[in-house]
């Protein structure tokens, strides 16, 4: 079990999100976002978008994805 914070998946804050794989985390960032915009929370809104934005477009979103799995295998363990 592995933890990255909202902060270090590209958003405003330092929710913590767990998980076992890379792909866990990254969910529960999309979970996150979408629950935290849909709540008026404006801070979180940019991020969402961008979120949003990288699943539209596969191709350009795929750096940001690995990146992210490569930050996630830095990681110690919990």
């Amino acid at each position: 079990m592995k933890t990255m914070t909202c902060k270090q998946l590209g958003g405003p804050c330092d929710f913590a999100h767990h998980g076992a794989t890379a792909d866990e985390v990254i969910k529960a960032q999309d979970r996150h976002l979408k629950e935290m915009a849909n709540g008026g929370d404006d801070e979180h809104q940019p991020a969402s978008k961008e979120m949003k934005g990288r699943w539209k477009h596969p191709i350009s979103g795929m750096g940001w994805y690995r990146q992210a799995k490569r930050d996630f295998g830095a990681l110690p363990e919990d």
